[in-house]
């Protein structure tokens, strides 16, 4: 199977060729300023403890940090919205390729992201996805972790001419996002692995999680 760095590759390769020049050096310059950033320096890390947090489900049901450790350690995915094609890709292909796996560790798979409720149960039913995704109003648990961020005035200007209103898609009409992050957090509250990615066509591969579980045994 295709690696998500790969498919990734090929998003960008016909994004290239699909959408306005304009709108993609909107994004293209973007990403380079992310890129720039790097990592800011109060993100959280391994070692740290995950306050307890409670967010609802696609249905609108509460979930706690509890709930979710209840059987072992949970890989928590920040995603940007069902409307970005390489989180679509990210999540179809954990559902496909990571969740298969994770009875061996005990372990939960938790998709979280700045939807509301209902956008965020679409976002499960077209990627047919069987794992937990959660609706995290405004950012706040993104922004908690270190990992949250406005969109500029230019990015969501180019989103609007590709028919996306982040505010109309988003709780609480939030134009904030979080970066593309996966936390691996142990049943004590422990975060054991950290991988945030800048670069919003990026993402943490299967095999990475996979290794990152198995070294939790």
């Amino acid at each position: 199977m295709p690696t998500i760095s790969q498919q990734s590759d090929e998003l960008k390769a016909a994004a290239a060729q699909s959408l306005p020049a304009e709108v993609i050096d909107a994004f293209d310059r973007s990403v380079q300023g992310f890129r720039e950033q790097g990592i800011p320096a109060e993100t959280i890390r391994p070692g740290d403890k995950l306050e307890s947090f409670t967010l609802d489900d696609a249905t609108g049901t509460p979930v706690d940090l509890d709930q979710i450790l209840a059987t072992g350690p949970a890989v928590l995915v920040f995603y940007r919205g069902g409307w970005c094609p390489y989180c679509n890709l990210t999540l179809r292909t954990y559902q496909r390729e990571l969740l298969p796996r994770l009875g061996e560790f005990g372990a939960r798979l938790v998709a979280i992201s700045p939807q509301s409720p209902d956008q965020s149960l679409s976002t499960a039913e077209k990627a047919e996805l069987d794992f937990t995704v959660l609706s995290d109003p405004g950012s706040r648990l993104a922004h908690r972790l270190g990992i949250a961020f406005q969109q500029t005035d230019e990015v969501l200007a180019a989103q609007r001419t590709l028919g996306l209103h982040l505010d109309r898609v988003n709780a609480e009409a939030s134009v904030h996002l979080p970066r593309p992050t996966v936390l691996i957090v142990d049943q004590n509250h422990i975060v054991r692995f950290v991988d945030v990615h800048p670069d919003y066509t990026t993402r943490t591969e299967v095999a990475d999680i996979v290794t990152a579980l198995d070294n939790l045994r």
